[in-house]
């Protein structure tokens, strides 16, 4: 399926494929647990950004491995990347930036990033 999705003002807009949604990870580290995300992981080659990547913040910390993007002017945090356990960059979307995703029919799978 392929999914659009945006920050809130549209300064970041992408298109992700993948299987339907059926589930998201919330996450407890000290940034997902403020930014109340809920991420869906995909190969980062099947997120395409619409608009100009200049347009994106990004974020790192701890081990600085995983780009945390947001939108500068409106604050939202669409999606970050990184290397998934294999090596292969992944995409972290917040399915909560996709268009037509129903958040009340996922199960939300609960990840103890604090302990990671």
């Amino acid at each position: 399926m392929q999914y659009h999705g945006s920050c809130h003002c549209g300064q970041i807009a992408f298109e992700v494929e993948g299987d339907a949604i059926a589930q998201a990870m919330a996450c407890n580290c000290s940034i997902c647990s403020r930014k109340g995300s809920l991420l869906w992981f995909v190969p980062r080659e099947r997120l395409a950004l619409r608009t100009d990547a200049a347009r994106m913040a990004t974020y790192t910390f701890h081990k600085h491995v995983i780009q945390h993007h947001f939108c500068p002017t409106c604050g939202i945090h669409p999606f970050g990347e990184g290397p998934g356990p294999d090596g292969r960059t992944m995409a972290a979307v917040n399915v909560r930036c996709l268009d037509g995703v129903d958040l009340d029919t996922l199960h939300i799978e609960h990840y103890d990033g604090r302990a990671a």
